[in-house]
């Protein structure tokens, strides 16, 4: 093994770190938002919309997220005419928002169903306290169901972050220079793939890392027994009493 390489092509790698933090945060920003409107969707009583959820679920979570990077980015070139008179060709000509747009429906579907899971885990005790005191459906879903939700969602979300890290390399396939990109870059100058391809797992272990911890503090921050949560209980009673 050449140990001089690990040293001469780090900053190389490094330089793709921000398309890579910054595809991975777009990803997973409007994901998120995706996600929550297909989860309220899958609760709705209407077997149409829940009937829909249900697919758009179903087909991204059952297929390869390498197909859906090709089919959205190289199949809707098939579309191209109608694509244009649309005004929509400039977007999916673009390498970078094919592959946000896999990746965010891709997520979309796992966390929608996290999020779901996590609305259905609120106890019906609470809810039936909100309304008790006269909440309205939106502020009830807002102070109580939402935050109770988000909470017991968190640590299967974290994984979530952690694969849709991993899942960024995917990206490489078509052309954007990431650090898998660079690294494939390299090697094919090269011809060093174990040492190229040890820094570049080694930054994602870093990402990774940087998650985890994140994900365990917000846990702790969000956790009832947690003195953060406790002075906002206290701040919310002390309110409530002045209000009265």
């Amino acid at each position: 093994m050449d140990f001089a390489a690990l040293v001469r092509y780090g900053p190389e790698l490094a330089s793709g770190l921000p398309q890579t933090l910054l595809l991975v945060g777009q990803s997973l920003a409007l994901g998120f938002v995706l996600a929550l409107v297909i989860a309220l969707m899958r609760l709705s009583a209407n077997p149409l919309v829940s009937g829909f959820a249900y697919g758009f679920v179903y087909v991204f979570r059952s297929t390869p997220l390498l197909v859906q990077i090709f089919l959205i980015y190289y199949g809707s070139g098939q579309f191209r005419p109608f694509l244009q008179d649309i005004g929509l060709w400039v977007f999916f000509r673009d390498a970078w928002f094919c592959a946000v747009l896999a990746l965010t429906l891709n997520t979309g579907a796992y966390t929608s169903e996290i999020i779901r899971g996590g609305i259905q885990s609120v106890p019906f005790g609470q809810l039936e306290a909100g309304r008790a005191v006269g909440m309205s459906p939106l502020q009830l879903f807002r102070r109580i169901t939402f935050p109770i939700a988000i909470r017991q969602a968190l640590p299967a979300y974290g994984n979530e972050i952690i694969l849709m890290v991993k899942a960024s390399s995917l990206a490489s396939t078509i052309t954007i220079l990431e650090i898998t990109g660079i690294a494939k870059k390299i090697i094919a100058a090269t011809f060093q793939p174990v040492e190229v391809f040890i820094i570049a797992g080694a930054f994602y272990l870093l990402m990774n890392f940087v998650v985890t911890q994140a994900i365990r503090y917000a846990e702790y921050r969000l956790s009832p027994k947690s003195p953060a949560a406790r002075a906002r209980a206290e701040e919310r009673r002390q309110k409530a009493i002045l209000a009265r």
